[in-house]
């Protein structure tokens, strides 16, 4: 199935049949398959999809982290074949260096890189301020609350202004309230910069807020199941969730999660018959 970007606009990432198997003791176990979708210039899409479904692995083969079976990945055009310069990625899992100042964590990637310590330092700046840290430059990780320091992973991701941010559900340790402001936050941040990124989750709530639009994945293997253009007005904050068209949304994705979380678990019941 395949999904363009939205027509006007340059296609930043392009996922061209992608699948991907993995061995197992019991024979070859499929993964992902068939996926097909683009992202365009400044669009902010969402992949959401059932637990088992292949999400993190799709994460990891446009992340450059581990290798498609079949299918290409490509950046503005060019195949992506391992960690790609103009990738930036947020994980899950706790990331900030714990003995390293929020300024120092944000420079990393510009350290890395070979830029001055002046250089770096004012860029860290900008994209502290931006994620709403100014004043805690000097605080450490362990200082931070978990929001906070999910903003110093954003802001480090953002400071070697990546063509792509990548996001693996970076809100799942948070607190539905944090998460809210949260994404609050990274609305802004894309809206200021016009951010290209694409996020991974399995929040409901979270994808329709944020999204322009949304990839929703079938049980595994991983297909597209449909993807859902979110109307909803920009600039956007967290006050829409109580809209009735957010909850027409939520509704709508709820019932295809909903169907495909019920095929996992009786593949998960009945394993002799799962595809």
């Amino acid at each position: 199935m395949s999904d363009p970007a939205r027509a006007g606009e340059a296609a930043v990432l392009t996922v061209e049949g992608v699948g991907k198997a993995f061995p197992t003791a019991d024979g070859t176990l499929r993964a992902v398959e068939e996926m097909s979708f683009s992202v365009g210039k400044g669009e902010f899409v969402t992949v959401i999809g059932p637990s088992g479904c292949g999400k993190s692995t799709l994460f990891a083969m446009i992340g450059g982290l581990t290798e498609p079976s079949e299918g290409t990945v490509s950046i503005g055009g060019e195949q992506v074949s391992g960690p790609h310069p103009a990738i930036s990625m947020v994980f899950q899992e706790e990331s900030t260096f714990p003995w390293r100042t929020v300024t120092d964590n944000v420079a990393f990637p510009l350290e890395i890189a070979g830029r001055p310590k002046a250089e770096r330092h004012q860029m860290a700046q900008r994209f502290i301020r931006l994620v709403g840290l100014a004043g805690f430059e000097r605080s450490y990780p362990a200082q931070l609350s978990g929001g906070m320091r999910q903003r110093v992973a954003i802001a480090r991701a953002l400071a070697s202004e990546p063509r792509l941010l990548l996001m693996d559900e970076p809100f799942a340790a948070l607190d539905e309230q944090t998460r809210l402001l949260l994404g609050d936050k990274v609305l802004q941040v894309q809206q200021e910069l016009g951010q290209t990124i694409l996020l991974i989750t399995h929040n409901i709530t979270e994808a329709v807020q944020l999204s322009d639009r949304i990839v929703v994945m079938s049980y595994r293997p991983g297909r597209i199941k449909r993807v859902i253009d979110i109307d909803l007005p920009r600039p956007r904050t967290s006050e829409i969730v109580s809209s009735d068209a957010f909850g027409r949304y939520v509704a709508s994705i709820w019932n295809d999660l909903r169907e495909e979380a019920s095929r996992g678990m009786e593949a998960e019941d009945h394993p002799g018959g799962a595809g």
